[in-house]
């Protein structure tokens, strides 16, 4: 598998998405449906979709593409391929809050193996390189060349406790009472992905995220964290989180960096 193709593709196509999702975004009105599931959608989720789906359909017709808007790639079943969140936080971009991003993953025998995480409004592009290290790319970008890249690493916690990324639209008194069982130093409040990549960058060293997520908000951020030295696992085990799930539904997991003294979560 060409790596180094899938990553440059990924990339520019996260870019893409990116600049079509804020061009919605920068509009006077969002018209906003809502999915059979009750969820929000909106027109940026949709055309980021169809240009994710359609760019990685052209560059690599032999992988198939899960992604959250196509109801129809819902039913594939492959031991290789692509999983995707065209706009992970819609009920940010809907508020108009930057904490929203574009997510592809590439999935190989139920790991993350590559992963982009975009968020252009806070103009923040994290991703799995061709050799399978963790960078973050710094701006001014251009689409088919990347610009300055620095390598990302996990870091330890120290004696003065954790710092914890907690999500702002999904905090449960779950999820605080797990915390609270950790010594806790500071918190980095985040939306979407970011939070894994929060992670990744060694600017906090633990996600729990004790309720439902779908795979495609989770991929790309678990390859980006598994890359930069961290470990995402199942809450109830603490064995590594799985994808290609049937129903495409998560358990509760937890992300961590090295050194994070594991509590199962119960």
């Amino acid at each position: 598998m060409d790596y180094g193709a899938i990553v440059a593709v990924a990339r520019s196509l996260a870019l893409e998405a990116g600049a079509a999702i804020m061009d919605v975004h920068r509009g006077a009105e969002l018209t906003v449906r809502s999915k059979e599931d009750a969820s929000p959608v909106t027109e940026a989720d949709e055309r980021a979709d169809a240009l994710i789906r359609e760019g990685l359909a052209r560059a690599f017709p032999g992988i198939p593409a899960v992604t959250e808007e196509d109801a129809a790639s819902h039913g594939i079943e492959a031991d290789a391929f692509f999983l995707v969140d065209p706009l992970d936080g819609t009920k940010e971009f809907v508020r108009r809050a930057g904490e929203f991003t574009v997510n592809i993953a590439l999935v190989v025998n139920g790991v993350p193996v590559r992963g982009v995480v975009f968020a252009p409004a806070r103009d923040r592009l994290f991703y799995t390189d061709a050799e399978g290290g963790a960078v973050e790319e710094d701006a001014p970008r251009d689409m088919d060349a990347p610009g300055p890249l620095r390598r990302l690493h996990v870091a330890e916690p120290d004696a003065e406790g954790l710092v914890v990324v907690a999500s702002k639209s999904h905090r449960t008194p779950q999820t605080d009472a797990y915390i609270a069982r950790y010594r806790v130093k500071d918190f980095a409040a985040a939306g979407s992905s970011l939070k894994f990549c929060l992670v990744a960058a060694g600017e906090a060293h633990l996600y729990p995220r004790l309720g439902r997520t779908m795979e495609w908000d989770t991929a790309a951020g678990h390859a980006i964290v598994t890359a930069a030295g961290g470990a995402v696992v199942r809450a109830d085990d603490l064995t590594p989180l799985r994808y290609g799930k049937p129903g495409w539904d998560n358990p509760s997991f937890i992300v961590h960096a090295p050194g994070v003294p594991l509590l199962p979560a119960g």
